[in-house]
């Protein structure tokens, strides 16, 4: 069972309100990375019961929460507000450029935005953008199928034991297979992905590096 050895809820620290959403978005990232409550639980020094009813709506996670939770999966604390602003109507259904769930950092090689309004439906949409020279290492083989189309730049990309370079406009497929992806080119390369079921965010398995200065 989670540890329960700090106050659930504190004055110094206000539960975050007025957001419903919030707890849903904890359980569907919990879900999407196959996350037993047990373990979210023990991460937060909370009881599974206060986090199963945080993702039912019936209790608030404080900020200080959503930091340990935000660094546990390796998301912005972002992510939990991005729909804060959206019309009623659109959430769920529409993200709008401006409001992309940015992922990543420069400094990996690789940053993505989640294109898709949540992780409830039955796959995710990414875009990628991969800095020159980025590679990320043998990646194990996962029970997904993967696809993309490449809107700029170039990819040299590994499934199995075949390596392909694909140029703009040429798109992949693959399932279940070890992979490898690498920017042999000089500039940015942009992919737009669809993965099924949602994994949501591919940094969690990659490990991208910068070429040495």
């Amino acid at each position: 069972m989670g540890r329960s050895s700090r106050t659930e809820g504190t004055a110094s620290d206000p539960p975050r309100a007025g957001h419903s959403g919030v707890g849903a978005d904890i359980r569907l990232l919990r879900k999407s990375r196959k996350v037993p409550l047990t373990e979210l639980a023990a991460e937060l020094k909370r009881s599974v019961g206060w986090l199963s009813q945080v993702e039912r709506g019936l209790g608030s996670a404080s900020i200080a929460d959503l930091r340990i939770i935000s660094r546990f999966f390796s998301v912005p604390i972002s992510f939990f507000f991005r729909n804060e602003d959206a019309p009623a109507e659109e959430r769920g259904l529409i993200v709008r450029v401006g409001a992309r769930q940015q992922l990543g950092t420069s400094e990996t090689g690789l940053t993505e935005e989640l294109l898709s309004p949540d992780l409830s439906g039955d796959f995710e949409m990414l875009r990628s953008v991969f800095a020159p020279g980025t590679e990320s290492g043998p990646l194990p083989a996962r029970p997904t199928n993967d696809g993309g189309v490449v809107v700029s730049g170039e990819l040299e990309l590994s499934i199995g034991e075949r390596t392909f370079r694909l140029g703009e406009g040429d798109s992949f497929q693959f399932r279940d297979r070890p992979t490898r992806w690498r920017n042999p080119g000089k500039r940015e390369t942009v992919i737009f992905w669809v993965c099924s079921p949602p994994v949501y965010c591919r940094l969690r398995r990659c490990h991208p590096s910068l070429p040495s200065p």
